[in-house]
């Protein structure tokens, strides 16, 4: 494993000299600023595994500097520093948001102890982050199936590379979880995992959020930000619906993953990243190459290992394993007693070939929780609640002694539902997808009950 970095940043020359040795002794790589504006400009081109960083400094003094630290979101952790050492400065650079305080002349042991404690805190922090991560894979990768067994060992065997993944999946197949499960086996797994759906943010704004920017750029950026690569410094970067990245932003990235720099919107300068990229997409990015949408040498520098999540069709068979997960799950979150599903419902379950992959499965097992008044969910609840294409109208939506209006009300809910899920929740497209306006979907979704989806 590579040595800790280490910012060192104090005004007095033989304080600098003086620690960077007692460090590189103790096998850390350290770089010094005299002041904090040195140091910024520093930390805008290279990442630091910590900082130590001095109270008393000329122009920005420590505190300042520790509040410009956090405003960028640079997680580093900070010891501060001090002559002058009083309990309510320590008090306040520890409310700020430094890791320690340790008060001058620095003892050797005194520092290394603290350092060490800092870092092995980081460290902590971003394994329980990976934890909870892993647990959030446990949906994607449930299922007893070969074809999940084939996945399972793609994964794996993807994982110990270092090499940009390309994830080919139908909508809903759980393709940003497996992504999750990559870099959770990775030698990256302690490092960061940053995600953007490149569907999901405007084409004008795309760049910033990739490469960040710095303040006044552009109207609006009134301080400097860190894009998604300078976030995964270390880690994985998952970009999502990668076919509808636009085509000037697939030559920049082509650059980014060449030449391992980015440069911040409206900087003149490039910053060095070590970020793995892992891409996915429900396209087909061949049909994209020839349609003249995408570029053929990104797609090579991304589809170095390709991964293809089944569909759920493919894996009828695990329907009853998720189908039970889902159901739990949904108990707990809704605050249901535990139910159960019949043999015959499931039998239902099964039939359906669910065009929206395992998250229509997931939905569908909470609309049966929450609608469902009693604690088993028999075949009746279940082909009522099933799509139309299920089995029909008939079979799907007919109740007897039930007025028409609230049959046409399930009908267009579940439609309405099935258009958001294909969506991934986009009300603008999914509004246009039905030749509604934005608000009459609103106003449609309020009338049948619908749980507003969230922002866009």
């Amino acid at each position: 494993m590579a040595a800790a970095t280490i910012l060192v940043v104090d005004d007095e020359r033989n304080i600098l000299t003086s620690i960077s040795r007692a460090l590189g002794l103790e096998g850390y790589e350290v770089e010094v600023a005299g002041s904090a504006e040195i140091a910024l400009d520093k930390l805008a081109k290279q990442t630091f595994d910590a900082i130590l960083l001095d109270v008393q400094l000329p122009g920005i003094d420590g505190l300042a500097m520790l509040d410009q630290l956090r405003k960028l979101e640079i997680p580093t952790p900070v010891i501060m520093m001090s002559g002058h050492a009083t309990i309510e400065v320590a008090m306040e650079a520890t409310r700020r948001g430094a890791d320690d305080f340790i008060e001058k002349p620095i003892g050797s042991d005194r520092l290394v102890l603290s350092l060490k404690r800092s870092l092995t805190l980081r460290e902590l922090q971003q394994e329980n982050q990976e934890l909870r991560r892993r647990y959030g894979t446990s949906e994607a990768l449930l299922g007893q199936s070969p074809a999940m067994d084939r996945l399972r060992e793609q994964i794996e065997l993807a994982a110990r590379s270092n090499a940009q993944v390309l994830i080919l999946g139908e909508r809903g197949t759980g393709k940003e979880l497996v992504a999750a499960a990559i870099h959770a086996g990775s030698a990256r797994a302690t490092g960061p995992l940053e995600k953007l759906n490149c569907a999901a943010i405007p084409e004008g704004l795309i760049e910033s959020e990739l490469f960040g920017h710095e303040a006044g750029a552009f109207t609006g950026a009134t301080k400097q930000r860190r894009g998604k690569f300078e976030r995964a410094h270390g880690g994985t970067l998952f970009l999502d619906e990668i076919g509808d990245m636009p085509p000037q932003m697939q030559a920049k990235l082509l650059r980014v993953l060449q030449d391992g720099e980015v440069e911040r919107v409206g900087a003149g300068s490039t910053v060095k990243v070590n970020v793995r990229v892992v891409a996915a997409t429900n396209k087909s990015l061949e049909a994209e190459i020839e349609a003249g949408r995408f570029r053929a040498d990104l797609f090579d520098r991304l589809n170095v290992v390709p991964l293809r999540v089944p569909a759920l069709r493919e894996r009828i068979e695990d329907v009853p394993m998720l189908a039970e997960h889902f159901l739990s799950l949904a108990c707990e979150v809704h605050d249901r007693p535990g139910k159960e599903i019949t043999s015959e419902a499931m039998g239902l379950l099964k039939a359906y070939p669910y065009p929206g992959n395992v998250r229509e499965l997931r939905n569908l097992v909470e609309r049966l929780v929450i609608l469902t008044p009693h604690e088993t969910i028999t075949e009746t609840e279940a082909r009522a609640l099933l799509p139309i294409d299920s089995g029909g109208p008939s079979s799907g939506y007919f109740q007897t002694e039930t007025p028409l209006r609230e049959m046409l009300d399930a009908v267009e809910r579940d439609l309405i539902t099935r258009a958001l899920e294909f969506r991934d929740g986009h009300v603008t497209k999914t509004a246009a997808d039905l030749g509604l306006e934005r608000s009459h979907l609103y106003k449609k979704m309020r009338a049948l009950g619908m749980r507003k989806p969230d922002p866009e």
